[in-house]
């Protein structure tokens, strides 16, 4: 069976693990600053604790790094990628965590519920997908995610109003994410745009 065209994306960040290690790079995130900037923002859409959360797409479990540096209590964090071997170093790296390697579009995936799931980095990059095929993409997962989700989850995107764009990044326009997201999965949304870089973050919440 051929694989699906998305899984091109998993191989592309095995490949810069390959290449950079565990390391921001190995995630393909260009500096570190930025990266620690982008954890913050996701991190924000815990509006209480104690709480479970669920890292979809954890690659290296940075974000829970950033959760431990800040000293952040009352997060039950666990991780799940689609990338076997980035839930392996993850494991490897906190055994106390629960991880999962998974592909959430497989109907057979279970999963139980968590209170908020972030998704970082898991659509800023489309690499040669159509742009209609990276938002149907987009759609599909975010509603699956939703399925488990109790209080909110946030993903981010490429930003449409820069000063140039990058065809291998995925740049979705504000009202085309906000219509969709009205119409099929709530509309308690608040995009940010706030953080400065050339990307922006949505929570969509119950």
């Amino acid at each position: 069976m051929t694989a699906p065209r998305y899984r091109a994306i998993v191989d592309h960040y095995e490949a810069c693990l390959e290449e950079h290690g565990d390391t921001h790079l190995g995630v393909d995130w260009p500096n570190a600053e930025d990266a620690e900037t982008r954890h913050g923002v996701m991190l924000e859409l815990v509006r209480d604790r104690p709480a479970t959360l669920l890292d979809f797409g954890c690659g290296a479990s940075h974000f829970y790094e950033h959760i431990v540096r800040e000293g952040v209590t009352g997060i039950d964090y666990a991780g799940l990628d689609l990338s076997a071997r980035f839930v392996e170093l993850s494991r490897q790296k906190h055994p106390g965590n629960r991880y999962w390697c998974a592909d959430i579009l497989d109907e057979d995936v279970e999963l139980p519920r968590f209170d908020y799931v972030v998704m970082n980095g898991v659509f800023t990059e489309k690499l040669d997908l159509p742009f209609d095929e990276m938002f149907a993409f987009v759609r599909r997962v975010v509603e699956r995610v939703w399925e488990h989700t109790d209080r909110g989850l946030a993903f981010n995107v490429m930003n449409k109003h820069v000063d140039w764009e990058r065809d291998d990044l995925f740049h979705l326009p504000f009202d085309d994410l906000a219509a969709w997201l009205v119409g099929s999965v709530s509309r308690n949304i608040v995009m940010r745009a706030d953080y400065g870089l050339y990307e922006y973050t949505t929570y969509v919440y119950r």
